[in-house]
């Protein structure tokens, strides 16, 4: 199993702001988590609001802690409210269960982390990050 090195979280995060701006998002703001779901690389891009590290953070770590991405867990959200809703409480609040969560998987398909976008849509968000995954080489589940 492979890691995700400071490196490759650079590359994440400067191909998922690269992606942002070919689609005219809003300005983005990125966290990459190990494995674990803890911060390896944040970067906020000019404009952001200030509170964006934790809507990123809360996409990420959902999608590490529950090992399901930003999609299926609003997909969860909506059929198990109570689950999701319970869930989140055990994690101190810290799930954003929407897409823009996106796990990052390696070519065997372990789970090796999470990326969190935000500032634009949560689909758009989503695309980004899957875009910075792809360019690192790993495999992004939406």
């Amino acid at each position: 199993m492979s890691a995700i090195t400071l490196r490759r979280a650079r590359t994440i995060i400067r191909k998922a702001l690269e992606q942002g701006r070919a689609m005219e998002l809003k300005p983005l703001s990125v966290v990459v988590l190990d494995a674990g779901g803890h911060v390896i690389a944040f970067e906020r891009e000019d404009g952001a609001s200030p509170g964006r590290f934790a809507i990123a953070h809360g996409k990420a770590y959902g999608s590490v802690m529950l090992g399901m991405a930003g999609t299926a867990q609003m997909k969860r959200a909506e059929a198990q409210p109570y689950f999701v809703g319970a869930m989140n409480g055990l994690y101190g609040g810290q799930f954003v269960p929407v897409p823009g969560g996106v796990l990052v998987r390696d070519k065997r398909g372990a789970v090796l982390g999470g990326v969190g976008v935000t500032g634009d849509t949560s689909d758009n968000d989503a695309a980004a990050a899957t875009a910075g995954i792809e360019a690192a080489g790993f495999t992004a589940e939406i």
